[in-house]
Formats: C-alpha cells, sequence, structure tokens
C-alpha cells in the first residue's frame, strides 16, 4: 500500500480536481520524473492506497466528493497554506477571507485533527517585518482556532529560482540569523499555543524544542491512526535535509500550478504554469502530457 502525496508540486485540489477523480476512477494515475522524463505509473485503487495527502491552498473544487472518496474506503488529510501575503508575494491566491472560510468548511468536513495549516514559507523582507508576521499570524491564528491544532512552518529556501523570482517580483527579501529566526518562532509559538495549535518546524531542526515539534508533513503517526486495522511498515523517505516525512508518491507536476506566488520552488514563472495549465487534458493519466514509456508500475 502506498501513500499518495496530492501534491507538493501543484496544488490539484484547487486546479485538477477533475483529473484526479478521473484518476480514481480508472485506479490508476501517471507521473513524470522531473529530471529524466521517465514516466511511472501508480495505483489509485483504494485497497493500494494507505493514504491520500492533499497539498492546498484552495480546496472547494474537491469538497464536494469527499465523502464519496471516504465511502470507497480512502483515507486522507490535508496540508493547508495559508499565509495571507499581498502582491508581489502572492498574485492569484484567493481572498484571504474566501480561503479562511474554505479552511473551517473542511474542518468541518473531515475534523480539525486532519486539517493542517501551513503557514510557510516564512519570508522576512522590506514589506513583511518582523511586525508584519506577528500582525498577520496572529489574526490568522484566531481565525481558525477550532478548525485545527497543527501549524506547520519553515522560513524561505532561497533557492536560485526562487531568488530569480523575489527579485523578478520587486521584493527585497533577506536571509534571517539563526537568532533572529529563533526569537520571532517564540512569539509566534505563544500566540500560536493561545489558540491551542501547536507548531511545526518543516526541516528546520535548529527551530525545534521549547514547545515546536518536528514537523513530519507526510506523518506515519496520522496514516497509522487513520488505518489502525493495518500493521504498515511506513518507512523514511526525507526530500530535503532535516525532512521529517515517511515514504509517499507524488503524482503532480512542476510548473502546473497557476497561483503565481513568487516564492515557490515548485514554479519557474506563471507563465510556464499557465501554458501547462491550458494544455492540460483531465482525461491523460499524467497531469502533464507524456514524454517517454512506462517504466515501473509501483503495484508489481
Amino acid at each position: 500500500m502506498k501513500i499518495i502525496s496530492a501534491s507538493r508540486r501543484t496544488d490539484i485540489p484547487a486546479f485538477y480536481t477533475r483529473w484526479f477523480l478521473g484518476r480514481i476512477r480508472e485506479g490508476y494515475g501517471e507521473w513524470i520524473n522531473p529530471f529524466g522524463g521517465q514516466v511511472y505509473r501508480v495505483s489509485l485503487r483504494p485497497e493500494d492506497c494507505l493514504g491520500i495527502v492533499f497539498w492546498t491552498r484552495y480546496p472547494v473544487p474537491l469538497l464536494p466528493h469527499l465523502r464519496s472518496l471516504a465511502g470507497q474506503g480512502y483515507r486522507f488529510c490535508f496540508q493547508f497554506t495559508l499565509n495571507g501575503y499581498s502582491s508581489p508575494l502572492e498574485t492569484h491566491n484567493p481572498r484571504p477571507d474566501r480561503a479562511l472560510d474554505a479552511f473551517r468548511r473542511l474542518a468541518d468536513e473531515i475534523s480539525p485533527e486532519l486539517v493542517f495549516w501551513r503557514y510557510d514559507p516564512i519570508i522576512l523582507s522590506e514589506g513583511t517585518p518582523r511586525s508584519y508576521h506577528l500582525k498577520k499570524f496572529e489574526g490568522l491564528a484566531r481565525a481558525l482556532e477550532g478548525s485545527t491544532a497543527r501549524c506547520y512552518f519553515s522560513f524561505v529556501s532561497l533557492y536560485g529560482k526562487t531568488q530569480r523570482n523575489l527579485r523578478g517580483a520587486g521584493v527585497a527579501f533577506r536571509q534571517p540569523s539563526l537568532e533572529e529566526r529563533q526569537n520571532l518562532l517564540r512569539e509566534l509559538r505563544d500566540l500560536a499555543a493561545a489558540r491551542r495549535i501547536t507548531l511545526y518546524s518543516c526541516c528546520e531542526d535548529d527551530l525545534v524544542g521549547a514547545g515546536v515539534e518536528k514537523a513530519h508533513c507526510v506523518d506515519s503517526q496520522v496514516f497509522l491512526a487513520l488505518r489502525p486495522e493495518l500493521k504498515a511498515d511506513l518507512k523514511p523517505r526525507p526530500t530535503r535535509a532535516e525532512c521529517g516525512c515517511i515514504e509517499s508518491v507524488d503524482i503532480g507536476a512542476y510548473d502546473s500550478c497557476v497561483f503565481g506566488c513568487a516564492y515557490c520552488y515548485a514554479t519557474s514563472s506563471r507563465i510556464a504554469a499557465l501554458s501547462r495549465f491550458h494544455a492540460h487534458d483531465p482525461g491523460s493519466p499524467a497531469i502533464t502530457a507524456k514524454s517517454g514509456q512506462i517504466i515501473h508500475n509501483s503495484t508489481d
């Protein structure tokens, strides 16, 4: 049985729900290696899916289908990113009030214990200094009280693509020191605790401790609780340094999310994402067009 990640690379609930539901009906999906172009197939039959992690900023298109998915035997949780940045950091995201409403509706539908808030990434810049984050975070935590028990965070990873896009958007960002990050985090931790929310540090172990937990965004404990009848061997499979995730199969594709966040590591440009989005065929086994032969079937 596999855990399906849907998806770190793109927002499947927001933009590709029709495609995803088609793959569920067909019982399989395909994903393309973004580096070599090989095509991999994975079973999406309920008996082969230990669980699904949905990564999203706006799950509304998927909401009406969750009860049906659960009735078919699928188990799932959500990583819901909600930062509330304005332009130029976020240019085409849903308004914060709409995103908050969607978050609360989702929590009411499946349980606050299965909807995890991502205040991620934290960007310190001229437009988003420490005072900005304290005010923004407090407002969001207040609005989400009772709808989640966890908040996952990280400070922005300045990959070459990310730096280029931030500079192109005119964002005067900077890399904070460890002391600065720790000081801000202590204040965010207290704001979260006042709303019965625990902070989880994603890929930044130097920030773990004193009320801040290490993040396991694809979490063995979550899925073992969802599948108490199983005694699955859930192996660690970090995606980068200090990642705490267990093994999962990501069925998404890079350069296919059109929200246009300037800090996104999975999108080189919104123009490239729009091109792929408009070329997308909801009936295709993969989100993007095939570019090779299937060389592995994960159910074998």
